[in-house]
């Protein structure tokens, strides 16, 4: 039997490495530069990139769960899964928008914890703080899916 701690680590390691394969390899350039943009074709084009964002996470975890035998419960990883896919999705329909005079949703935040200035001043600031939004969840997600049977 796999101890929880084992379980997280190989959990959040393989769903960080298939995030970055997901949202550097897999997602198209129309994906990329369309899903943060309003309307239906901005939510259409997140919402394509977020599933096979998920299928690519899914998968991963799927082939290293089977190999490394950790014995995960198939509901923890599956709301593992929609976690990352939902709070994937809320910071990505902000693709483009983090240097934005009026920020919405995630920037917002970013902006009322003290980023506000960071994202005026440094052009990556707005990747820095959405891959460490992704980074953070995942490790949420991790914890879900490695806490039990």
């Amino acid at each position: 039997m796999t101890s929880h701690a084992a379980r997280f680590a190989a959990v959040y390691a393989v769903l960080t490495a298939s995030h970055e394969v997901a949202d550097h390899w897999v997602q198209s350039d129309s994906q990329a530069g369309a899903k943060g943009t309003p309307g239906p074709a901005g939510v259409r084009a997140c919402a394509a990139h977020v599933a096979t964002y998920t299928v690519t996470q899914a998968a991963a975890l799927a082939v290293t769960s089977r190999a490394l035998h950790l014995e995960l419960s198939p509901r923890r990883a599956a709301v593992a899964l929609a976690i990352s896919a939902v709070t994937h999705y809320i910071a990505d329909r902000q693709g483009g928008h983090w240097r934005d005079d009026k920020p919405r949703g995630i920037v917002r935040l970013a902006a009322a914890t003290g980023s506000a200035k960071w994202l005026q001043r440094d052009p990556g600031a707005g990747y820095l703080l959405d891959q460490s939004w992704h980074r953070g969840w995942i490790a949420a997600a991790a914890l879900l899916a490695a806490a039990g049977n």
